[in-house]
């Protein structure tokens, strides 16, 4: 079976590559290209050195990320998984149960999961790696140290030896985690500002909420909703911080006011 999952593991690797490759930079491009497209979230523009940091950084992630799925298809052929193919073998109804299943529990495992990553002992060898990007682009969407790429990968293909999930529902949750991911540290919020504060995107991880974890670090630990960081106290509501911002620019101190030199007359006669 080792050689299997080797082989295996090396095609996905090329395959997720690829895919982040091609899915970064297009959402970069999109998003930056000419005036830009959406709300700007820093005043920088993303640096073209720290994007490739991300890039490689991702890149080492890909066979990290593989290796789980290789164990999980190897398994599979040989019967030792809950993961399917034929559509008929669980009722119609279990395909979005089991979407809605499968996404609650990662997004469930992340809030923890990355609230300890935050921890003094783990942080320097966990998660630094990710957090070096204080402007994150579309490239860091996956720059993560090794050891919280294996943390995270594992987790969806060991809920799949157990958990019934068809391979249309692993394929649409890779899609949500690739657009998530992507679109939430590209540096821009594509929803408009009013849709923000109504259901549903209220209720959801945008970019503007998860730039404030890149800028603040001890808030908006979730993957996908808030409703973590508000039980835990932990959310940080971006509309708050644009307001905390305008006031603190507005009771600052204004420099002081230069009298304007006025000329010496010549005594009257």
């Amino acid at each position: 079976m080792i050689p299997d999952v080797l082989f295996t593991t090396a095609a996905l690797s090329l395959i997720i590559a690829l895919r982040y490759v091609a899915v970064a930079a297009l959402t970069h491009a999109l998003l930056w290209s000419g005036r830009g497209r959406g709300r700007r979230l820093s005043r920088r523009d993303p640096d073209p050195a720290r994007m490739r940091g991300e890039a490689w950084a991702s890149l080492v992630s890909s066979p990290i990320y593989a290796l789980p799925a290789a164990v999980l298809i190897e398994l599979w052929k040989r019967g030792g998984t809950a993961f399917y193919v034929d559509v008929q073998q669980w009722p119609l109804w279990w395909l979005p149960a089991s979407f809605v299943v499968f996404v609650l529990a990662q997004d469930a495992y992340y809030y923890f999961l990355h609230r300890a990553l935050h921890h003094p002992r783990l942080f320097a060898w966990t998660h630094a790696g990710h957090h070096r990007s204080k402007d994150p682009s579309a490239w860091a969407s996956f720059a993560f140290d090794p050891a919280e790429a294996a943390l995270t990968a594992w987790f969806l293909p060991a809920l799949a030896l157990f958990v019934p999930v068809h391979v249309g529902v692993i394929a649409a949750l890779l899609t949500l985690m690739t657009a998530a991911a992507v679109l939430n540290h590209a540096g821009r919020e594509v929803w408009p500002e009013a849709w923000l504060r109504s259901a549903p995107l209220k209720w959801l991880i945008t970019a503007e909420h998860h730039d404030l974890h890149h800028k603040r670090f001890a808030c908006n630990y979730g993957l996908y909703f808030r409703y973590w960081d508000r039980l835990f106290g932990t959310d940080r509501p971006p509309e708050e911080e644009r307001q905390a911002s305008s006031t603190a620019m507005a009771t600052a101190s204004p420099p002081p006011m230069q009298r304007e030199a006025t000329p010496l007359l010549p005594p009257r006669a």
